[in-house]
């Protein structure tokens, strides 16, 4: 079979930069149409109502999901079916790598003629082999260079895609390759799993010790409200003895006010800077992004141009705990306690930096920990300003006036090491689990293909 190709798919001028599949050499070929037969189906509208059909799309990544169709809404173009088990492409996307397999219990599934659907020989080709063969490196990038068309209309032919021949080990060898890597997938979110109850239990039982607890069971009672400031305590019990007037308490620490704990809180400067991170030995201005999702990120930051004077006085330090005042509703009063960060880099004017009172009671890690806390939020998302559902502000002096159950100062260290080993236990989890998945992927991989390397030699 000949095959041409632009210049502008190549990489160089030589039979090497031609793109193909580097096919391992002890395996066996077959081309993806003596594989894959077109099923051509088409659903009879007289005989199925819409809303008994299920269109479907598909990703990318070659995912397959359910369109959600409004009541009422009908296809006027030509509807097939796809069997469970049934190979799946986007003809448009197809150079992207949309081509998936139709899980199983999918029923009535349908797709338009802008899909095409083939049913695959199951005595020689398991579809879960296929679902991740088309998802190698080898085989995106042999779509992508494939794709032929106008610019802004490239798509692959099917008749070239159907004509590719594939790596095909013997059944029952795909079925092995599938299974080990099923199963390292399956080993990989068990840890994930773990991880996050860790995750979860770390963080109740810091909730727990403050007396931040489910509310007892009260049958036939009404709810109670109380407002923070009639509130002793903070604790649900606190809450009902205030609600029913009685004056005893059994546990939990006093509510503090922020303002009472700190000197202040200051915000920095936001000059119009350059569209990347800072380079190193070059002042940097932080983004919002630096705090908004709890944990200190320093390269979320853009570089200050040549032309402006850095403000030294906005250094962030080690030891800084950041508060955004601005962000989108949930991000509001984010809070990161910096356990280290890279020089020359400055505050901007939506963050703001905790000023610690000399010899003061409140640890700064303490306080990250405590600005997450539920009472905490709810009392920043009642404190919003600004008519933009983007952005949304909140006054100093409404940070200020937050409230949180405060510790002695031993018992907030132990508090916040409590969080950090939970924290640390499973962000190692975490990294076990991606990790297994990469190396099961690189093995699947290495047994199909040999490296370009190696087949020029």
């Amino acid at each position: 079979m000949i095959e041409v190709y632009r210049w502008s798919q190549l990489d160089r001028w030589d039979a090497f930069s031609i793109p193909h599949l580097h096919i391992a050499p002890h395996l066996p070929q077959t081309t993806i149409g003596q594989l894959l037969t077109p099923r051509h189906e088409r659903v009879d509208r007289s005989q199925w109502s819409f809303d008994r059909l299920q269109p479907i799309t598909i990703h990318f990544g070659g995912d397959i999901s359910r369109r959600k169709i409004a009541v009422g809404t009908d296809y006027t173009m030509p509807l097939f079916w796809a069997k469970p088990g049934d190979v799946v492409l986007s003809k448009i996307d197809l150079k992207n790598g949309a081509v998936g397999v139709l899980p199983e219990g999918w029923d009535n599934a349908v797709v338009t003629s802008h899909f095409k659907v083939y049913a695959p020989d199951l005595d020689r080709l398991d579809p879960r082999y296929f679902r991740l063969l088309l998802q190698t490196e080898d085989f995106k990038s042999w779509l992508w260079a494939n794709r032929s068309g106008a610019d802004g209309r490239t798509e692959v032919k099917l008749d070239v895609f159907e004509a590719l021949n594939i790596p095909l080990p013997p059944i029952a060898q795909q079925k092995l390759l599938c299974n080990a890597y099923g199963a390292a997938l399956t080993r990989a979110t068990q840890l994930e799993q773990e991880a996050d109850v860790i995750e979860r239990a770390g963080w109740q039982a810091f909730e727990a010790a403050l007396g931040v607890v489910a509310p007892p069971q009260l049958p036939d009672r009404p709810v109670l409200v109380a407002r923070f400031k009639d509130v002793e305590r903070w604790s649900h019990e606190s809450i009902l003895r205030t609600s029913n007037g009685s004056s005893t308490h059994q546990h939990s620490w006093s509510l503090a006010r922020l303002g009472d704990l700190v000197g202040d809180l200051e915000n920095g400067w936001s000059p119009k800077c350059l569209d990347h991170p800072a380079q190193e030995g070059k002042w940097g201005v932080l983004k919002l992004g630096a705090v908004s999702f709890g944990t200190f990120d320093a390269a979320e930051n853009k570089e200050l141009p040549a032309s402006l004077k850095p403000r030294p006085e906005y250094e962030v330090k080690a030891g800084d705990v950041l508060i955004s005042r601005a962000n989108v509703v949930r991000y509001v009063g984010a809070c990161a306690y910096v356990e280290s960060t890279p020089s020359h880099l400055m505050l901007c004017d939506k963050i703001f930096r905790v000023r610690f009172r000399s010899g003061g009671q409140l640890r700064p890690q303490f306080l990250a920990e405590a600005m997450k806390l539920r009472s905490v939020r709810e009392h920043i998302e009642s404190r919003l300003t600004g008519t933009s559902p983007t952005m949304k502000n909140i006054s100093k002096p409404a940070l200020l006036d937050i409230r949180f159950p405060l510790p002695d100062a031993h018992t907030q260290q132990q508090l916040v090491d409590g969080i950090a080993a939970s924290t640390t236990t499973a962000s190692s989890k975490r990294t076990e689990a991606a990790t297994l998945r990469q190396s099961a992927w690189t093995a699947f991989e290495a047994a199909l293909f040999t490296a370009a390397a190696e087949t020029t030699t």
